[in-house]
């Protein structure tokens, strides 16, 4: 088994490089000064010099805000370079593995969402990862789709980093408790990932860590696991005004992911428990 993996500086590609080093896997690991694939031709350039049984793409444009005024970028990067690389693939007979988003979904439906549901994004991120969601079952011969939600893992910043940092020297923090998903650890979406693709099930799959709560309830865990003595205030979402709307419940259901891999994935304090363990080692 030979693999590339792409945007490998990233959380999820870093728990990919640590896991294929523990079994001992060969893997080729880029970001993009190795590889641009946004440019068809020079990703097919990198990529013939191998040969590949599967290609991950954990390349991903996440600035959410960002791309409500950046949309051309992330259109490229979470849409045409997904078409790049499935097209790669099929010609090197390749198995692509691509992640899409919880926010592909617009919030509203109030229990978790299949992998039946229809997409409908509230914002051009959202929309952008649609895109390649669409490129993928389009284009790509032998897919993994894989979605995920609020992801974290040591390699990159993200919610539980920031809500420690915000912390640091304040008495109190305001959090929103209108958005609700799973958060979900790197690890286990590593881990999850590389016993699905051993089995050759191609198809669309939810990969989160159990259960689910609010920005708030997940601060709330994170800060009395670390001992803060401040006051954490619940808010809702207008009181922050960003470019971009975050969808309110977009919890995703893994129905159809365990009769595959055989296990359901630790729930998500479990998973915090570990990250932070993690970051204190």
């Amino acid at each position: 088994m030979k693999i590339l993996i792409t945007g490998a500086k990233g959380q999820l590609g870093q728990d990919f490089k640590q896991l294929f080093e523990e079994e001992g896997i060969s893997c080729i690991l880029t970001d993009y000064e190795e590889i641009d694939i946004t440019d068809f031709n020079a990703a097919k350039n990198y990529i013939s010099k191998y040969s590949f049984d599967f290609i991950i793409n954990c390349a991903a444009y996440n600035n959410v805000d960002k791309a409500e005024s950046d949309w051309q970028t992330a259109y490229k990067v979470n849409g045409l370079a997904v078409r790049n690389l499935a097209n790669i693939a099929n010609e090197f007979k390749a198995v692509f593995v691509h992640y899409s988003t919880d926010y592909v979904f617009d919030g509203t439906k109030k229990i978790p969402y299949t992998i039946f549901d229809e997409p409908c994004p509230i914002s051009k991120y959202g929309e952008s990862k649609l895109l390649g969601e669409k490129m993928v079952r389009d284009i790509a011969d032998r897919y993994f789709l894989i979605r995920l939600s609020w992801a974290f893992g040591i390699g990159n910043v993200n919610f539980v980093k920031k809500i420690i940092e915000w912390s640091n020297g304040r008495k109190e923090l305001k959090v929103v408790n209108d958005q609700v998903s799973s958060p979900t650890y790197t690890k286990d979406i590593a881990k999850a990932t590389f016993d699905l693709i051993k089995t050759n099930a191609y198809g669309v799959y939810h990969i989160t860590n159990s259960k689910y709560c609010s920005r708030y309830d997940w601060a709330k865990y994170i800060l009395d696991k670390v001992g803060w003595q401040g006051k954490l205030v619940p808010s809702p979402s207008d009181e922050f005004k960003t470019p971009a709307k975050r969808p309110e419940f977009s919890v995703l259901d893994n129905f159809g992911t365990k009769d595959i891999i055989g296990y359901d994935l630790p729930n998500w304090e479990n998973a915090t428990d570990r990250f932070l363990d993690e970051l204190k080692s």
